[in-house]
C-alpha cells in the first residue's frame, strides 16, 4: 500500500547506474503469494503458527515485546486476524530442528550475537491483519529460493537476524551467513533514509558515490579514484575488499 508509482523500476534503474547488476530475471514479492502461503500451510501443519487480533496499543502496553496473549487461538477463527509464528515452548520435534529460545551465531561483521527469542524477539507476524504477508516470511522465503548463501546488510536489521535465523531451520533450509556493516546516520542518530528526508542517491555523481561509501565502510580507496567510473571503484573494492575494517554499528556522515 505504501509503493510509489515508478518506485521499483527507479530503484533498479539506480544500481545499473552505479554498476551493480543482478543474475537472472527480477523477482517480484507480489507475484510470490501463492508460494508464501504454502509455507504458512506448512508451518500451520507443525502447530507453530496462531491467529493474534492484538493492536499495537496492546503490543506498546507489552513494552514492545509480544508476550504470547494470543497463543492458544487456532488459525482458523476468521479473518481480521494475524498470524504470529511462535518461537518458544515448542513441539519436542520442532524444538530438536531449531534449538531453544537462546540463539546464538557468529555475525560476519559484529561477531558472536545472541539474542533470546522470549524475552527480545517475542513471536513473530508472518501474514498481518489486512491480509499481507510479513517481511519476516516473505524474506526468508526468498532468500531460501534463491539459493542465498551470505547477506550483507545495514546493522540496523541486525535485531532481526535471530528469528530469521529460526524461521531457516524451521523450514528445513540452511541458514544463510550474515554480515552487519555500519549504518549510516544523520546526525541527530537518524539513519538515512526517505522516511527521514534523506536525499536520494544522484546517478550523475555514482563514481563518486561508491568512492565516499567505500571511506565510509574504512576501506581507504585511494584519492586518485574519487570519482572514477562505477566500474573501476567497484573492481578496487573487490581486489581490497576487508570486512575487519568495518568498525561500530552506526556513524554519522
Amino acid at each position: 500500500p505504501r509503493e510509489q508509482a515508478g518506485a521499483a523500476a527507479a530503484i533498479l534503474r539506480s544500481l545499473e547506474d552505479h554498476g551493480l547488476h543482478w543474475d537472472g530475471a527480477v523477482t517480484y514479492q507480489s507475484k510470490r503469494l501463492d508460494i508464501y502461503a504454502g509455507y504458512l500451510t506448512q508451518l500451520q501443519a507443525d502447530n507453530v503458527i496462531y491467529a493474534c487480533n492484538c493492536t499495537r496499543q496492546d503490543l506498546t502496553a507489552m513494552e514492545g515485546i509480544y508476550n504470547g496473549r494470543c497463543r492458544t487461538r487456532s488459525v482458523d477463527i476468521g479473518p481480521a486476524h494475524a498470524l504470529r509464528l511462535k518461537l518458544y515452548d515448542l513441539p519436542a520435534n520442532i524444538t530438536s530442528l531449531v534449538g531453544d529460545e537462546l540463539l546464538t551465531f557468529t555475525d560476519l561483521v559484529q561477531g558472536i550475537q545472541h539474542q533470546n527469542l522470549r524475552i527480545e524477539a517475542g513471536d513473530q507476524i508472518l501474514k498481518r491483519r489486512d491480509g499481507l504477508f510479513a517481511y519476516q516470511l516473505a524474506v526468508v522465503v526468498d532468500d531460501i529460493a534463491q539459493h542465498i548463501t551470505h547477506i550483507i546488510r545495514g546493522s540496523d536489521l541486525l535485531s532481526v537476524t535471530a528469528r530469521q535465523i529460526f524461521l531457516h531451520r524451521m523450514l528445513h533450509a540452511s541458514e544463510p551467513q550474515f554480515g552487519h556493516v555500519t549504518l549510516a546516520t544523520h546526525s541527530n542518530g537518524q539513519k538515512l533514509s526517505k522516511q527521514n528526508l534523506a536525499p536520494p542517491l544522484q546517478s550523475a555523481d555514482a563514481g563518486t558515490n561508491l568512492w565516499r561509501a567505500l571511506e565510509f565502510l574504512g576501506q581507504n580507496p585511494p584519492k586518485e579514484l574519487y570519482g572514477a567510473t562505477p566500474n573501476d571503484l567497484l573492481e578496487w573494492g573487490k581486489q581490497h575488499w576487508q570486512l575487519t575494517k568495518i568498525k561500530g554499528l552506526s556513524a554519522s556522515i
